[in-house]
Parts: structure tokens; C-alpha cells; sequence
């Protein structure tokens, strides 16, 4: 992709995620070679040396704007090019969106205080001026449903004990466990709790055990159509967590955290276009709503954070980034003794009813 950027033109090769100025003589060079063509082609096309031409085709093949011939593909190409019919629309998101630089906590007040400061914060709610109003009956919140709706929060502290395994067994089986099948004509497709387009369900777990009882810390992967765990790696990846999660230690503490990825190529087979990859975000929302809505039930302390490192989330998955990717991750665990309503990491955080569910 080729935009403008702070006052100068930059090639975005969003598979290796760089950007190189794009002078006039790269946008030539680069058009050029749309096909194969040898040193002394470019040069001619330039009216440069050949020893010019040479040296520029090094600087192109070494940012990966290039590829020659008598070398194997560029291995970030290879994998982006699984989204070709969505790109290049979804693998510029793709990339942009996964390579964020974090901020400190200080930094980020600092961003925070100074944001309030140049602008106000935008409204809440919406409403439209001079359209007329019509009362609603008060909401029903009686019942079990409604008061585990109302009940879920975010909490970042927990109680140090474990969780059980029939509660991480029935939060994974509702949250992403397969519940149906379905006959197609391609296949069989499964149906579970929350909606996805055409059945593909592309949204997988990777669970983080901490503390669970009757089950060892480690990483284990969740099999959906069987209802099992398998289990990638043992041991505690407490210090891994602060990597994955930058800034979210207090998420740390948690008993387990369940990762969910995308696996593109489901949706991208039965949805060549762009807006697919829409889809796939929304589907890994429904998923973790019903993730903390199933922990909120069960009496625990859940949570859900999109700050990840994606990159090393994946190293340690064994994941490719494109064709398999993290998009989400939710966690729980018992609640803090004495706490009925998610506390925040120090002091305590006051609200107000909104009259509205009084």
C-alpha cells in the first residue's frame, strides 16, 4: 500500500509490517517489476547504472518490496497471501492493528490528563434533539438471567484459591464447546451458544492454567468437538502473562486465562470479501460475553482484555499471526473475599444507579 504519512510518501509492506519512503525512483522501480525482470532491466527503466540499479534492487529485496528468483519466498508474504481475496483492505487492519506500542501507566495518565484537557470526553449516550420521547415499562430484572446480566463486571483482584475444574469445564463448554451438528452440503457444521456467520465459528481457545484443581499449570488448547483439553506445555507462565498482557498484572493473579484466536481460512473460505473480517472480531465478542457471563453465573471473578502483545501470544502458541491469529482474551477467578461487586486494585470504586434499573 502506498500512502501519505506525515508529509512524505511511504510503501506499507503490511505483511512485514514496514514502512520505506517511497521516492520517485522506488514508485518506478517497483511498478516496473510486476514481472520478472533482471538488474540490467531496472537500470535501463531508471536510466541508471547498473551499479545504481543493483544497489537499489539490495535495499528493495532487504525491506521485502522485492522478491528475487533465485531465492525462496519471503516468508511474511507467503503467509499473508492465505488473505489474498480480503486483501488489501483486511491485512492492512491486520497489521496496523497488531503492531501497538504500549504506554507505561504513568505515560498513560499523563496522555489521559492531558486528552481531558485539549478535548471534552464525548457523550455517553445518544440522543437526537427535538425528536419526540416515548416511555418504556421499567426493565424486567427479576429472574436469574437479568441479575447475572446485571451482575457481570470486569474485576481485576482475586481470591487466592483455585477454581475448579468442573467450573473451567462448563465455562468452556457454553463459552465455545460445540453443542450440534449440522448437515451441509461441504460438511458437517457445528453449532454453538453464541451466533456465527454460516456456521464457520472461525473463534478457537488456548487456556493458561494457573490454579485449577485436578488439573497442572500449563497451556493446553481447547478441542471444541470433543470437549478436551490438550495440552501444548506444562508449567507456570506467571512471567509470560505480564508479557502478554503489558501494563494488566493484576490480571496475572487470575486461576486461568483462555486466549482466543481466529482461524481465518474458515471464514475466508465461504466469505472471499473484505467484510468477513468483520464478522470474525464480532463473533470473538459474542464468545467472551458468554465467557463472563458463564463465570458471573458460576459465582467467579471473570475478566476480558484486548491490550495484548499478539506477536508474543503467538511465538508461544506456536501460531502464524495470519492464518491463525489472538484477538481476545478473558479469565477468571474465585472472588476476593468480601467483595460483591468487582473492586478496583486499590480503594473502592462508587457508582450510581441509573434510575432507569432502580
Amino acid at each position: 500500500m502506498l500512502y501519505w504519512n506525515r508529509g512524505g510518501l511511504v510503501v506499507h509492506d503490511y505483511a512485514a509490517g514496514t514502512l520505506t519512503p517511497a521516492t520517485p525512483e522506488i514508485c518506478t522501480a517497483l511498478d516496473f517489476c510486476g514481472e520478472w525482470r533482471t538488474v540490467d532491466d531496472v537500470g535501463a527503466c531508471l536510466g541508471v547504472h547498473r551499479t545504481i540499479a543493483s544497489r537499489l534492487i539490495r535495499a528493495l529485496t532487504a525491506r521485502g518490496l522485492l522478491e528475487r528468483s533465485d531465492r525462496p519466498e519471503n516468508a511474511a508474504h507467503a503467509r499473508m497471501r492465505a488473505l489474498d481475496p480480503w486483501n488489501p483492505a483486511a491485512g492492512l487492519f491486520h497489521d496496523v492493528s497488531r503492531r501497538v506500542e504500549f504506554l507505561s501507566p504513568a505515560a498513560a495518565a499523563r496522555f489521559m490528563h492531558r486528552r481531558a484537557r485539549e478535548a471534552p470526553m464525548p457523550p455517553p449516550a445518544k440522543r437526537i434533539r427535538g425528536a419526540p420521547r416515548i416511555g418504556l415499562p421499567d426493565p424486567e430484572t427479576a429472574g436469574e438471567f437479568p441479575q447475572v446480566l446485571l451482575a457481570r463486571r470486569t474485576w481485576r483482584r482475586f481470591g487466592p484459591g483455585p477454581v475448579s475444574i468442573e467450573h473451567l469445564a462448563t465455562i468452556l463448554g457454553l463459552a465455545l464447546g460445540v453443542q450440534r451438528w449440522v448437515p451441509a452440503a461441504a460438511g458437517r457444521l457445528p453449532l454453538k451458544t453464541s451466533p456465527s456467520g454460516g456456521a464457520r465459528h472461525p473463534i478457537e481457545g488456548y487456556v493458561y492454567v494457573r490454579r485449577v484443581s485436578d488439573l497442572a499449570p500449563g497451556l493446553y488448547h481447547y478441542a471444541s468437538d470433543l470437549h478436551v483439553l490438550e495440552r501444548l506445555r506444562r508449567g507456570d507462565f506467571t512471567k509470560r502473562v505480564r508479557v502478554w498482557m503489558p501494563h494488566s498484572t493484576s490480571f496475572s493473579r487470575a486461576a486461568f486465562i483462555v486466549f482466543l484466536t481466529a482461524v481465518l481460512h474458515r471464514e475466508l473460505w465461504r466469505y472471499p470479501y473484505a467484510r468477513a473480517y468483520r464478522a470474525v472480531m464480532a463473533e470473538a465478542g459474542h464468545v467472551c460475553q458468554t465467557f463472563c457471563l458463564s463465570a458471573t453465573w458460576l459465582g467467579l471473578a471473570p475478566f476480558c482484555l484486548m491490550g495484548l502483545s499478539d506477536q508474543a501470544i503467538e511465538r508461544d502458541l506456536g501460531l502464524d499471526g495470519v492464518g491463525e491469529t489472538v484477538l481476545y482474551a478473558a479469565g477468571a477467578g474465585p472472588r476476593p473475599r468480601g467483595a460483591h461487586w468487582a473492586p478496583r486494585r486499590r480503594g473502592k470504586i462508587e457508582s450510581v444507579i441509573n434510575p432507569a434499573f432502580d
